[in-house]
């Protein structure tokens, strides 16, 4: 067992949905939280690593996130808002005004691999 797995910690990881995608929502789990980010800000030789916008989720409303994603929960106080695009691409706000705005391509993947659970909680 890894040093991550007994911190409870994960790697960044996307959907396998997107395993062909140049750029992909990704997901980094902590004992506490969930981390979200956009791979395409690395795209960008000249984006400072330690500036990249991470939308950060505590771990027990991860299933409610997860929901509202789906447009199972459209209530959903303290949680990132998530707005899809008439083209199928979405844009997720945090309450600090962070914002990550995903390719329909991208939120397809990503939409996707929650559906058959790939982002469950461990």
């Amino acid at each position: 067992m890894s040093e991550a797995q007994i911190s409870g910690e994960t790697s960044w990881f996307k959907s396998s949905f997107s395993r062909d995608a140049a750029t992909c929502v990704e997901v980094r789990f902590t004992r506490t939280t969930v981390l979200i980010r956009d791979s395409k800000y690395f795209h960008n030789p000249a984006n400072p690593p330690a500036a990249q916008p991470i939308i950060t989720i505590p771990i027990e409303s991860w299933t409610r996130f997860l929901d509202l994603v789906l447009g199972q929960d459209v209530s959903a106080p303290g949680l990132p808002a998530v707005r899809v695009h008439p083209d199928g691409g979405a844009t997720l706000t945090a309450e600090n005004g962070t914002a990550l705005t995903y390719t329909p391509a991208e939120w397809v993947a990503y939409t996707s691999g929650v559906r058959v659970g790939e982002f469950a909680a461990a």
